[in-house]
């Protein structure tokens, strides 16, 4: 309770002094949409985007959503983030919330080396290249199991904390497919698995693309070289139409009420980092979510709803 107590006046500090932005994450609106289902999140590296995806899947099913997670980061933070084990390739049911929610981590090299056997049993020549350079083959199947498969259907919220190479693999997935399948099309001997790949990569890549059905989340912290990448992510994703509209800019120290010089010094480094994004083209019109720096390590479901009840507000 005192932990409880301490957070929120933290929290309230840091907005007292942060940049004049918005900070209020608009979950009520996330949650009462019935159109939006696929919620992506993604960033840099050691960010804290799989904290935010968990904490989000988890509020999602207090509200009453059945909820899927799915990771494709080959670091297996979500299982770290539920205290689950969730490598097995399936579904895994989580306990202590009020709808279901199942978690799911995808093993990328898994995936990959499988289709690598099936694309050269096929003599796939330039479809080895590509999944070995966007390592999508795995994403694109999970994804269009939710849409067509019928046991999916119950579920009205899906999240996916994405690995942190996203960007390379969205940025080239539309000249990757004209390149490897659309040449293979006008090929006598192409073979019907690697066509419906080709079909299923439009799908998600068109689903991606969809404003009312998918929305990307990008997450970050309060550093200049993490603004700078975040700014490049979201113009990337602007340049595939990727629908974004939230910022969260994680991990945000509060004033420091000692004469602790290391902390005033990083303070000052993160304002300098969050007045960055009130003048960057790409970020300045997201939805900004400021989250503090939490002196516990957030793990399991009690965790994870403190963090949901922390940034998505």
């Amino acid at each position: 309770m005192l932990m409880s107590m301490l957070i929120l006046m933290y929290l309230g500090a840091v907005r007292s002094v942060a940049v004049p932005a918005e900070v209020i994450a608009g979950f009520d609106e996330m949650a009462a949409g019935t159109q939006r289902k696929y919620y992506m999140l993604g960033g840099k590296g050691g960010v804290g985007k799989t904290s935010c995806a968990a904490a989000l899947a988890v509020k999602f099913a207090n509200q009453g959503h059945p909820t899927i997670v799915v990771s494709t980061d080959p670091a297996h933070s979500l299982s770290d983030s539920f205290a689950q084990d969730l490598t097995g390739g399936a579904l895994v049911p989580v306990e202590g919330v009020d709808s279901p929610l199942f978690a799911l981590e995808i093993n990328p090299e898994k995936a990959r080396d499988e289709f690598r056997s099936a694309s050269q049993s096929n003599g796939g020549t330039g479809v080895k290249d590509l999944m070995d350079s966007m390592g999508l083959g795995m994403l694109v199947e999970q994804v269009m199991q939710f849409v067509e498969a019928q046991e999916y259907n119950m579920f009205t919220r899906i999240v996916f904390d994405t690995a942190p190479t996203l960007k390379k693999k969205l940025s080239s997935a539309t000249s990757a497919i004209k390149s490897v399948f659309g040449q293979a099309e006008n090929r006598e001997d192409s073979s019907d698995k690697l066509e419906k790949l080709r079909e299923r990569m439009v799908k998600v890549r068109d689903l991606f693309r969809n404003t009312d059905s998918t929305e990307f989340v990008i997450v970050t912290i309060p550093t200049v070289m993490a603004i700078n990448e975040s700014s490049r992510l979201c113009a990337s994703l602007k340049k595939e139409t990727v629908p974004v509209k939230r910022l969260i800019v994680n991990q945000i120290l509060p004033p420091s009420a000692s004469d602790c010089k290391f902390c005033t010094m990083k303070r000052k480094d993160q304002m300098r980092a969050l007045d960055m994004i009130q003048t960057d083209p790409e970020l300045a019109e997201l939805r900004l979510i400021q989250a503090p720096l939490v002196d516990v390590e957030i793990r399991g479901v009690p965790g994870l709803k403190f963090m949901g009840d922390i940034v998505w507000k």
